[in-house]
């Protein structure tokens, strides 16, 4: 729609998670309009980010070292190892302030339509660390969709015969939450993840 250069930036913008045509446009000519300290401030940090962070040789968190704050955290507990998708699952726990254990970040989720299979995730590694024997307990911090769903039965048979007990975060109706918005497959948690009150 626009020439040359001004596509090309709607068109990387576009291939951002999350950022729509429509939101490619906006952001464009937001900087287009910013002052030119503004962007190359952007530029800057975004070729500095690419230089500088890495991934954490243990985890697989995202780190400007090679190993993250949390692996290097002696207060750290190594029995309990919290497995999620990405890095910025354990900012989410991380924020409730209540496990003390350290995490495994898969990389991603098993979904073969997309072309992502057990190979292309971060599973030797895990497989790797619980070989220490340290660790008594995997707690299973994947999105409830299918393709963590899928990934979580799979690290379920994996770890079966590691003697390691393997559990999942509970799922189910948010608070604040109406039945009747509820789909089956969280309305079908709810009842399987009921308690006694």
């Amino acid at each position: 729609m626009y020439e040359g250069i001004v596509q090309d930036l709607i068109d990387e913008l576009g291939k951002l998670p999350g950022i729509g045509p429509k939101s490619a446009q906006r952001i464009a000519f937001h900087l287009l309009d910013a002052d030119d300290a503004a962007v190359r401030r952007l530029a800057e940090v975004l070729v500095k980010v690419k230089d500088t962070v890495r991934f954490c040789e243990v985890c697989g968190n995202v780190s400007a070292e090679d190993r993250c704050r949390i692996c290097t955290d002696p207060r750290r507990s190594d029995e309990v190892i919290c497995v999620v998708e990405e890095s910025k699952d354990i900012v989410a726990i991380e924020r409730i302030r209540e496990f003390k254990g350290r995490y495994h970040v898969l990389g991603g989720a098993i979904d073969p339509i997309g072309g992502v299979g057990p190979g292309n995730l971060r599973i030797t590694e895990l497989m790797k660390r619980l070989g220490t024997g340290e660790t008594t307990e995997v707690i299973l911090a994947l999105d409830p969709n299918i393709e963590g769903e899928a990934t979580a039965a799979y690290l379920s048979r994996l770890l079966g015969p590691l003697e390691i007990t393997v559990t999942r975060l509970a799922s189910g109706l948010p608070v604040g939450g109406d039945l009747d918005y509820a789909d089956e497959m969280t309305l079908g948690r709810a009842f399987l993840g009921r308690r006694s009150v």
